[in-house]
C-alpha cells in the first residue's frame, strides 16, 4: 500500500517538503499545471514572498526520509492514488502525502472523530472513553489526536472495545507527543494507524498542540 521510492514519488515528496509551500498551495499548483514535476517547477523558478529563494529537499534527502519510514515500518499515501483516503481527495487543504505507521486500511474504513480538552475533568474523560469504546464495538473506525485528556481516553475506549483507532498527530509518525502517551502510540501502531503530513522527526508545534492542522499555506 506504501508509494515505493519511483521518481514520481520522490517528486511528491520534493513538493510536499517544500519551504514554504502548504498543502493548499501545493494542491492549488497541482490543479493549476497538472503534474508534481510541473508543479516542482514553478516553485523552483518563482522566491518566497520576501525574495528568497524556496528550499527544495534534493532527491537524498527524500530517499533517507522514505529509508527511514520503511525501517519504521511504515506507508507513504501519495494524493491521487488509489490507496489515499476518499474523505480527504476533495478538501483544498488535503495533504499531498500521509506517512502511516499501522494499518492504512483503517484511513478508508467509516470513522469517527473525537476530540477535545486536554485539561478534561473526569467525567468527561470517562464519557470520551465510553463513547470511544461503544463507536468501536459498532465497527467504527475512532479517530482522535493523541493528545492529553479527551483524545487519550477516546483512543483508550476503542481499543478495550478490540475495535480500531486512528491517532493523527501534528508532528512526525515517529515522534511521541505527549511523551507519556508513548505506550498507547505504540499499541495504535499495532492494533490501528498512526498517521501525520510532517517528515519523521518534526515536532509539533505550539500551535499546532491545540489541535489537528494543517501546515502554513
Amino acid at each position: 500500500m506504501d508509494a515505493g521510492t519511483t521518481d514520481e514519488t520522490v517528486i511528491w515528496l520534493q513538493l510536499a517538503r517544500c519551504e514554504g509551500v502548504g498543502a493548499v498551495t501545493c494542491n492549488r499548483l497541482l490543479a493549476a499545471h497538472g503534474s508534481p514535476l510541473a508543479a516542482l517547477e514553478v516553485v523552483r523558478r518563482h522566491p518566497a514572498a520576501d525574495g528568497t529563494q524556496r528550499r527544495v529537499p534534493d532527491r537524498l534527502e527524500i530517499l533517507r526520509e522514505l529509508a527511514a519510514l520503511a525501517d519504521l515500518g511504515g506507508h507513504l499515501l501519495v494524493s491521487g492514488r488509489a490507496h489515499y483516503p476518499d474523505s480527504l481527495r476533495s478538501l483544498p487543504d488535503a495533504p499531498p502525502v500521509l506517512s502511516v505507521r499501522g494499518d492504512p486500511g483503517l484511513l478508508r474504513h467509516p470513522a469517527v472523530a473525537i476530540v477535545g480538552a486536554r485539561n478534561a475533568s473526569a467525567h468527561g474523560c470517562l464519557f470520551a472513553r465510553r463513547l470511544g469504546q461503544e463507536l468501536a464495538a459498532e465497527g467504527l473506525v475512532v479517530v482522535s489526536g493523541l493528545a492529553r485528556g479527551i483524545d487519550t481516553a477516546a483512543h483508550e475506549g476503542a481499543l478495550a472495545a478490540g475495535g480500531a483507532t486512528v491517532a493523527v498527530i501534528a508532528g512526525g509518525v515517529d515522534v511521541v507527543y505527549p511523551p507519556e502517551n508513548a505506550a498507547l502510540m505504540e499499541r495504535i501502531v499495532v492494533e490501528g494507524a498512526v498517521v501525520a503530513e510532517r517528515p519523521l522527526g518534526a515536532i509539533a508545534r505550539r500551535r499546532e498542540r491545540r489541535g489537528i492542522q494543517n501546515s502554513a499555506n
